[in-house]
């Protein structure tokens, strides 16, 4: 059975609430053989990482970056994972209160030097997530989760 680690930082009722779309895409009954595993930013271990077949990420954006605990997850797991986990689906998704370039960017770098393979394109909300923007986060976890279907 394949795995979908998903590694979080929802200190905010908007980042749960993307959080819990994510999940539930994930999770939705028609994704077969896929374990979802969740884990807070600050809690998940390089083992985690090695033990997945693909990750979905989600950080607010604070002060222009991704938030420190996804930062402090990536400086965890990075190089005991850089050679294994090459090659690896993922997808993340980032709330801001009006800026979320920056965030956008430091996770896309620190994802492009562990040569891991998006397999979707990021959801990025500012403000309070709206129904288009819960629809989307639901899909990007639906679609990361479905690409691990054996």
């Amino acid at each position: 059975m394949a795995t979908l680690l998903i590694v979080h930082h929802t200190p905010s009722p908007h980042c749960q609430a993307m959080f819990e779309a994510v999940l539930s895409g994930a999770t939705d009954p028609e994704i077969e053989g896929v374990r979802v595993v969740r884990r807070a930013a600050l809690a998940a271990t390089a083992s985690d990482v090695l033990q997945a077949d693909g990750y979905l990420l989600g950080t607010p954006a604070n002060l222009g970056y991704m938030s420190g605990a996804l930062k402090h997850f990536f400086d965890q797991v990075y190089y005991p994972c850089l050679d294994t986990t090459r090659g690896r689906p993922f997808g993340y998704y980032v709330h801001g209160g009006n800026d979320v370039t920056g965030a956008v960017r430091a996770v896309g770098t620190v994802t492009t030097g562990l040569g891991w393979r998006s397999a979707a394109d990021p959801v990025t909300v500012t403000g309070e997530p709206g129904k288009a923007d819960l629809r989307a986060c639901w899909e990007l976890g639906a679609t990361v989760a479905a690409g691990l279907m054996e």
